[in-house]
Parts: C-alpha cells; structure tokens; sequence
C-alpha cells in the first residue's frame, strides 16, 4: 500500500494553535484561529505490516546520517529512540503511542521520496508524523477519523524534542483548506471551500532560523502578560489575528485573490508590529523583508508574508493568475539563485 501526506501550508494565524491553549489558564484571551492547507509536495511511502518491528528506510538525499531504522515494536525501547531527537523521532514517537494505545504490531516503511523542504516551516515533521499515524490505521483496521489520526500523531510528535503546536498535523486534511481554532486543549476543524483557482508561491529563503527559540520566547509572554511588549504579542495572537483570519477565509470562498493578498500584507505588517520585537535576533528576518519589499515582483502578485514561525525560513506570495505565478517564479530564481520556489495552486471547490 502506498500513502502520501502532503506539508502545511499555514496561511494565516501562524502561533495561533499554541497560543489559543493558553486559554486553560488564562480565559481572557481568545481560542486561536487559523487557516490552513496542503501543499503539493509532500511525504511518500510504501507500507506494510511486519510482525513484531518498526524498520524505516528513508531517501538517500534527505541530509541525515542515518539512512535507516530497525527497532523491536518495544515500548521501552521506542520510547528512548523518541527522545533522541532527529528524523526517525517522530516516526518511533508515533509507533509509541499505537503501541500503546491500540495494542498493534510492527510496521515497514519505504519511505522513497520526500520533495517537501525540510524545516521551512511547511511542516515535514507533522507530515512524517501523520503518515505513520495513517499506516497504522489502515493496515491494523483501526478505524480512526482523519481528526483521530491528526490527534495520534500530535501525541507522537510531542513525546520528541518537537514543541509543535496542533496545527501542523492539518497536513492530514491533504490539499482541502481548512479552517482551524483552537480553544485551550479542544480544536474544530471546519473545510473551507474555494471559489476560483488561486495561484501562490512559496519560496524556501535560503536563510536559516531557530524556531525553537522563537516559540521560547513567544510562550513567555503567556499566560499573564508583564509588559507592554508581552501585551502585544498577546493582542496580535488574539485580536488582530482574529479579525484577519476571519476576513480571509471569506475572502477565500469568494476567490478573491486580490483581498488575500491585501490581508497577507495586512497580517506580516503587524506581526512586524506586535510580535517581532520579542523575539528580534529571529523575526527581524532580512532575507524575509527584502524579498517581501522587492520591487520588481510587486507587478506579479497582489501580495506576501512569512510562513510558519516566521524569520528567515520561507515566504507565501499570491500571484495574479496562473501566467505571473510562473512569471515570478522565474524571477525570484534568476534573481535569488538560492532561493527555491513551491508552486502552489487551490483549485476552485
């Protein structure tokens, strides 16, 4: 059987999903929102079932020194191997909680081609995640809804190193964009429909980011916020987000391609505003604004932001119409040789 998960794409409301838990301590604040969708490039594997082990192989390009994992379907021992941290994590953090959850035996993974960018905030550990998640349910009839699999592999996720919030694992929504919030630990899922096709561009920056230490210093202006730069990352993760999400899902039902774009530009100028300045040494990103500020694509999109976390990983524009999608593509690669661009394109519903 072969599977295939797509990465995230978030949209709008990036921090959102972890943001909108804090609610359990703090019920001033508001649940998060967020709207999401599947990129077309993803995760592929060929599975099935193996009697009493986990053996993964993985593609001898993806930049890992350890090309293939062999472990006794062991609590113990998958456990100790979640831990560790790196690629194979997430795969033994989720066989982990199957294991003990569902009581399954071993799983064999191919896992022959990956052409998602890894970590560029397009969720490739989610995706990992979501697909073990998937191989089980399918191959031991486990009977799971998509929100059942989502949740197995946050759970797996989140027993490694990983901080990730529950929006990543909307990958196993696949290329349907959905609308997300989040109010403390319950999440809804709501499918969003698309009234006109819509070309965008995500472009790896070439750049680098720490993603943990961003997320660090975001979580500490929560619960109870101290001080005035506290207060506004709160106010751009409640409020305003709120306000902008909202107005961009419409905007999506309607294909209006021209107002997502203006909400993007909406969206990164305050999170310029109201979050950058807690965690500056990351979300100053140079290499984010100066592409975001170049002038000759402006004619080829209606606009752009961060993706992700945010910093200098990767970038989202909406192009006008499917001929300046891949007049901009051209462009940013001609002109940013390093840079590499994702095409990305919401069919109409």
């Amino acid at each position: 059987m072969k599977l295939f998960v797509p990465g995230r794409l978030c949209l709008f409301g990036e921090h959102s999903d972890w943001a909108g838990e804090y609610r359990l301590q703090n019920p001033y604040l508001l649940p998060g929102i967020a709207l999401v969708v599947g990129t077309n490039q993803g995760i592929y594997g060929e599975i099935k079932p193996h009697p009493q082990q986990l053996i993964v192989r993985i593609p001898a390009d993806l930049e890992v020194t350890q090309k293939m994992l062999q472990l006794p379907m062991k609590q113990d021992v998958l456990e100790a191997e979640a831990s560790r941290g790196g690629w194979f994590s997430y795969v033994a953090g989720v066989a982990c909680k199957a294991l003990t959850k569902y009581q399954v035996g071993g799983l064999e993974i191919d896992n022959y081609l990956i052409d998602l960018p890894i970590k560029k905030g397009l969720s490739s550990s989610a995706a990992i995640c979501v697909l073990v998640a998937r191989a089980f349910n399918q191959l031991y009839n486990l009977n799971l809804t998509v929100q059942e699999e989502m949740e197995l592999a946050y759970r797996g996720e989140r027993s490694t190193p990983s901080q990730c919030g529950r929006m990543d694992q909307a990958c196993a929504y696949g290329h349907q964009p959905i609308l997300m919030t989040f109010d403390g630990s319950l999440v809804t899922v709501k499918s969003i429909s698309v009234g006109c096709d819509l070309y965008l561009v995500i472009v790896d920056l070439a750049g680098s980011k720490n993603t943990q230490l961003i997320l660090q210093q975001l979580n500490q202006c929560y619960p109870i916020a101290r001080n005035t730069i506290q207060e506004n990352v709160q106010q751009y993760l409640s409020q305003i987000n709120t306000q902008i999400t909202q107005a961009a899902a419409i905007a999506l039902e309607q294909g209006d391609s021209a107002e997502l774009g203006n909400l993007m530009i909406q969206a990164q100028k305050a999170f310029d505003r109201y979050v950058m300045p807690a965690c500056p040494s990351q979300l100053t990103a140079p290499i984010l604004h100066q592409l975001l500020n170049e002038q000759s694509i402006q004619p080829y999109i209606f606009g752009g932001k961060g993706v992700g976390s945010q910093g200098d990983g990767t970038a989202q524009f909406i192009a006008k119409d499917y001929q300046t999608q891949q007049q901009l593509i051209e462009l940013i690669t001609n002109k940013f040789p390093s840079m590499k661009c994702l095409p990305l394109t919401l069919k109409a519903s």
